[in-house]
């Protein structure tokens, strides 16, 4: 089955507008070439300089321009690639399950990238050197290939557009240094823990030094502490920088990301240590069958990255990016309550097929400039996405499974189909944004943005097709301001919105309502005089409108129940002391919550969202020894979080509380020279947790003890 067809125009039309930009607001290539006048930029080293080796940076993409995190209106964290190492964090969620306001892997080891922010689900709305992954998220992401993560917290349309009001996570990609290496690693660990990585540049010549080509990779096979479970991941990422002159950065990133698994979704709740029944199975068991076809996903891409300076002062840059992934799997989902007695529980098998290919085009030019005594950094901007997505599933039969005689040899039955379902989603949007800096401490900034999002859905059901389109425009925007009282201290507060169109259906085929999302927040940043050390501290309010939920009286429809809010504290801190002591810490205190509903959900107004913890706290801290024990780090940690419950939707019905818990973790490493080796023990005492509540059927169970050893080689 095709999907409707849908014009390309308004990537066309981006593209159209962007070669315009282009030409207003400079001078021809050759032209560029000639003798600068008085205010032309100076010439930059375009090849990357690779992230800053520590865990704290000032550095982000995400703003689209060169202020530092300082002078950033706006709660933002940066997970380095230093951190991500010290930790020997190995997917997407456990690489920002330490940042502050972020809960993460709360749905088990399923495969898939899950977490929420400031109490709103975010992992939707991913987004890759700039631009969004696709519709939803259904390949896990890489992050062996990332040079650092970048947390926007809050509506972030003002920077990404269409997004999710919690906030999102940027992923930036390696790419090509002015620095010749060559690294080789191996990891060992538990569960049949096994990669192999791998990660070469070099520079190549060419009249500015600026062209290099870099291609890193890893290949990773696991099993899991639950029985049967298993995971398979390849990763292989070339990019090249090219030299087009002193003036022009371009630089081309290419990857593709293959996994292969077993969905782990937990235990049943009525055999959990949750329910008081004196039933017990252990955190391993295995729910599924072998007759289950696992997952096979892959998502490919290709893109460029350009940077020009012109000679009038403006910079134009422009990101590209094509995408395509697919996905095939089946899952044995528990669908109702176990019987005690017999210990069988029912079963069905989700069966799915997925598609996508996406195109997305960000171009925008910025400028520095003084006006009436004040200074001005603008960037003005146009961005588009157009994306297509086949969704094919099916419910299929399946034998009952039993908590006392586990089978894992059952069939899977005929499958009946539930939906296939087309969405083609095209995206524009026009960005104003203005830093102005009114003197030495006080600084404003304010954004706004038109967006026009299109929509086609194309569903056949078993009885019925429905076949819509739709329109919606939306006005966004973002205001700061930041107040720099010393070198040191600077407070601030800012009002954000959002706008985020949804592709789901109301019955009987009505497009639902987008969501829109504000926030309010007020806060202070910190920073060292030698920028080793950076802390923050964040108040903030923030509404999530038009919150879509399952329509439990019509199948494979929604409904928009309402609004929902969130208010808390954060803080945060990171450090690379000179001393040898390296530090990241984050608190969060948090209240999310039902504050509108509709007529059948009534009752769950001002009851507490399922899933969300009010409290949590981390720390992290590594030393690296001198003297005698040169070459030698050690580090600890400890990560808590708050007591989450699973509740029903539509009422105040709480189906059960997953207690807090503590975890901690430690390392130590060897620098050598040209090799390192690392032991990082995670789940130290071998805490059993349930790392969140879902559902009123199952509950996901947490990481137990793991032990990883990591060697790697340079030369």
């Amino acid at each position: 089955m095709s999907a409707p067809e849908f014009q390309l125009r308004p990537l066309v039309s981006t593209i159209r507008l962007a070669l315009l930009v282009i030409s207003s607001v400079g001078i021809s290539s050759a032209s560029a070439q000639e003798a600068p006048s008085e205010n032309v930029l100076p010439v930059i080293q375009v090849i990357q300089q690779g992230e800053q080796s520590g865990f704290s940076t000032q550095k982000v993409n995400t703003t689209k321009s060169d202020k530092p995190l300082f002078e950033t209106p706006q709660s933002i964290t940066v997970v380095t690639r230093d951190l991500m190492d010290a930790r020997q964090a190995t997917t997407l969620d456990e690489a920002i399950a330490t940042v502050a306001g972020v809960t993460s892997s709360s749905l088990g080891r399923r495969g898939w990238d899950d977490f929420l922010i400031r109490g709103q689900s975010a992992s939707d709305t991913m987004y890759l050197d700039g631009l969004r992954i696709g519709q939803g998220n259904w390949v896990s992401q890489e992050i062996y290939g990332a040079e650092r993560l970048e947390v926007i917290k809050g509506p972030a349309s003002i920077y990404f557009g269409q997004v999710t009001p919690g906030g999102t996570v940027n992923i930036i990609s390696k790419r090509p240094t002015a620095e010749a290496f060559n690294q080789v690693g191996f990891t060992v660990g538990d569960y049949g823990y096994v990669q192999g990585t791998f990660d070469f540049n070099r520079p190549l010549n060419s009249a500015n030094g600026k062209a290099a080509i870099r291609i890193n990779g890893m290949a990773m096979n696991s099993d899991d502490p639950t029985d049967g479970v298993w995971f398979k991941n390849r990763y292989i990422a070339p990019s090249i920088s090219l030299d087009f002159g002193a003036r022009t950065d371009f630089t081309i990133l290419t990857a593709i990301n293959q996994r292969n698994y077993v969905r782990q979704q937990g235990i049943p709740l009525a055999a959990s240590s949750l329910v008081n029944n004196g039933v017990r199975v252990g955190n391993n068991y295995f729910a599924g069958s072998n007759g289950v076809a696992p997952y096979d996903a892959e998502q490919k891409s290709i893109g460029y990255v350009l940077t020009h300076r012109f000679d009038s002062g403006w910079t134009l840059n422009q990101t590209y990016r094509h995408l395509e992934m697919d996905m095939t799997g089946q899952l044995a989902n528990t669908s109702g309550a176990v019987n005690l007695v017999t210990g069988n529980f029912a079963q069905n098998v989700l069966s799915q097929k997925f598609w996508g290919r996406s195109d997305g085009l960000d171009t925008n030019i910025t400028k520095t400039f003084a006006l009436g005594g004040t200074r001005h950094t603008v960037t003005i901007g146009v961005d588009a996405m157009y994306d297509v997505l086949n969704q094919d599933s099916r419910r299929c039969t399946i034998a009952n499974q039993n908590i006392y005689r586990p089978n894992y040899n059952r069939a899977v039955g005929p499958c009946s189909l539930t939906s296939i379902t087309d969405t083609t989603l095209a995206q524009t949007g026009l960005y104003l944004r203005d830093y102005i800096d009114i003197n030495d401490r006080l600084s404003l900034s304010g954004s706004l943005r038109q967006d026009r999002s299109r929509i086609s859905t194309y569903t056949v059901e078993p009885t019925k097709t429905t076949s819509v389109n739709s329109e919606k425009n939306a006005t966004t925007g973002h205001a700061g301001l930041i107040y720099k009282a010393t070198q040191n201290i600077a407070p601030y507060l800012s009002y954000a919105t959002s706008f985020y169109p949804q592709t789901d259906l109301t019955y009987p085929g009505t497009p639902i309502d987008p969501e829109e999302g504000k926030q309010k927040e007020i806060g202070v940043k910190l920073l060292s005089d030698d920028k080793r050390l950076s802390a923050s501290f964040a108040y903030y309010d923030l509404m999530r409108k038009n919150v879509k939920a399952a329509d439990l009286v019509n199948t494979n429809f929604f409904i928009t129940i309402g609004e929902q809010r969130t208010k808390g504290y954060e803080a945060e801190v990171s450090a690379d002391l000179k001393n040898g002591w390296q530090l990241s810490g984050a608190i969060s205190i948090l209240d999310a919550f039902v504050t509108q509903a509709n007529a059948a959900q009534q009752l769950s107004i001002g009851q507490p969202l399922s899933n969300i913890p009010k409290k949590s706290a981390n720390i992290f801290a590594n030393y690296n020894f001198k003297g005698a024990l040169q070459g030698w780090a050690a580090g600890a940690g400890v990560r808590y979080v708050g007591q989450k419950i699973s509740r029903d939707a539509a009422s105040a019905l709480v189906y059960y509380t997953v207690p807090s818990y503590t975890v901690a973790d430690a390392n130590v490493s060897y620098q050598g020279k040209g090799y390192r080796v690392q032991l990082n023990i995670k789940n130290l005492f071998d805490k059993e947790y349930f790392a969140g509540a879902s559902g009123q059927n199952w509950v996901p169970v947490g990481n137990p003890r793991t032990v990883m050893l990591r060697t790697v080689f340079d030369f």
